[in-house]
């Protein structure tokens, strides 16, 4: 047997009352509920940050939340897969990833330093942005490539779904993150909406360009220098190795 925690309950109070560093890991909907039992019961202190893929609304409640109890700093750490529960679990989860931290003008110095090296000692890199601009990022490289790989899965399960048989590894690939947890990203995309329509205009205006382009003559080198630009920007990406699951 493999140990995942050396305590567990149920009863919050219990988990947070001696903790110095109290981290939300729920879906975003039901973090405000849970600040309001820890800001009763947590001790004096203690720093308070979370994994919420949300940053702009969630930050500015649980600001308020906490503020004048105990210091909070936002934090979105970008790992994980398409897979849930507790089978899914990996020691090396955070090794070779970007944890974004977001303080706001409330957040404590101290408290934000706390946080980050909170995340770089268990492998992540720490970049800093405001919740607003953690938003606009993450809905054009997490949110929005979701909605997309899941239209492109119902594409063809209403238009072809005997292709579904043919698939290989580009497919999948392209459609992995489609698998997700539907309640948590229908959260997700709800509470980062107006980012998430702006990455989906603009995919759609450049989608546009190339449709053009096809339908005025598909050998036309504009086809060609889109790919290359794009497997040039895809190439000089430094991505963490896929997890094996």
């Amino acid at each position: 047997a493999i140990a995942i925690a050396s305590y567990a309950a149920t009863d919050v109070a219990r988990v947070v009352r001696d903790a110095e560093l109290i981290v939300l890991c729920t879906p975003v909907g039901a973090m405000p509920a849970l600040a309001c039992e820890i800001a009763e019961a947590a001790r004096p202190g203690a720093i308070v940050t979370d994994v919420g893929s949300v940053k702009g609304a969630l930050v500015a409640e649980l600001g308020a939340i906490f503020r004048g109890r105990m210091p909070f700093v936002g934090s979105h750490p970008m790992a994980g897969s398409d897979q849930t529960g507790l089978r899914a679990a990996r020691a090396d989860l955070f090794r070779g990833t970007v944890c974004i931290v977001t303080p706001d003008a409330e957040s404590e110095a101290a408290a934000t330093a706390t946080v980050s090296a909170f995340w770089e000692s268990l492998g992540c890199t720490v970049r800093q942005l405001t919740p607003a601009a953690h938003d606009e990022a993450v809905a054009m490289i997490s949110h929005f490539p979701h909605l997309l790989a899941a239209t492109l899965v119902n594409v063809v399960g209403e238009g072809n779904p005997a292709a579904f048989g043919l698939c290989g590894p580009g497919f999948r690939d392209a459609t992995r993150v489609s698998a997700g947890a539907p309640e948590m990203w229908a959260e997700i995309l709800a509470a980062n909406a107006p980012a998430v329509r702006a990455a989906l205009d603009a995919t759609i205006a450049k989608l546009g360009e190339i449709g053009n382009i096809l339908a005025r003559d598909p050998s036309d080198p504009a086809i060609r220098e889109f790919l290359t630009q794009a497997k040039t920007r895809r190439d000089a990406l430094r991505l963490p190795p896929l997890p094996n699951v």
